[in-house]
């Protein structure tokens, strides 16, 4: 009897430290990751119509919307999407869509990214100033804001500066949705400062 009741109790802990090991190599949860500001179709240069160099100097972001993560504000309060991250720092897939922006929609201007040699009609600097998912109330509908002030430089000179804003609503409260907001958002800005600095350079 006594031989039975401890097998039985041998056989429970084993069981019991299979189950823990289990849960201890137990998979988190997947993050999928996502990227915005896809290539723009490529535009022709104006006929007889000498390009503008410009140099772009390397966007800089707020430090909480600059990585890998995106931000949901509400109100005073800020907290990170759960389960998504762009596929590369922020940062940086903008950089790019304001580099396709300008390869696929500029005619008068020829942008010189910043590990290219310095263009000769001057600097164009953009400052990200918000990237982000706004809330009215914890779980409503968020609005994206992507607001950035531009200027453009004859050597430290500002030949002309303007601040950008866009308000883009996502359809639904979905990550998916947030996304795709962020994606328009960005295209729209990105027209907007082509259009600007083709009006403002040279």
């Amino acid at each position: 009897m006594i031989r039975s009741s401890l097998a039985k109790l041998a056989a429970v802990g084993a069981l019991t430290v299979a189950l823990t090991g289990c849960a201890l190599l137990k998979s988190p949860p997947p993050v999928q990751t996502y990227r915005f500001g896809g290539a723009a179709p490529t535009a022709a240069a104006a006929q007889g119509v000498a390009l503008t160099p410009l140099s772009l100097r390397r966007v800089q972001f707020p430090e909480a919307t600059g990585s890998d993560r995106l931000l949901g504000v509400t109100g005073t309060e800020t907290a990170y999407i759960k389960g998504a991250r762009w596929v590369a720092p922020a940062s940086d897939l903008y950089l790019e869509s304001l580099e396709n922006a300008f390869a696929g929609q500029a005619t008068r201007v020829r942008l010189m990214g910043p590990r290219q040699p310095a263009g000769e009609g001057g600097t164009l600097i953009v400052d990200m100033r918000a990237f982000e998912a706004r809330y009215d109330a914890p779980g409503a509908i968020p609005v994206i804001v992507v607001t950035a002030n531009a200027r453009i430089l004859n050597g430290r000179d500002t030949r002309a500066e303007r601040l950008f804003s866009v308000q883009q609503p996502a359809t639904e409260n979905r990550v998916s949705s947030i996304v795709e907001a962020f994606d328009i958002a960005t295209r729209d800005l990105n027209t907007q400062i082509v259009s600007w600095t083709e009006q403002n350079a040279g």
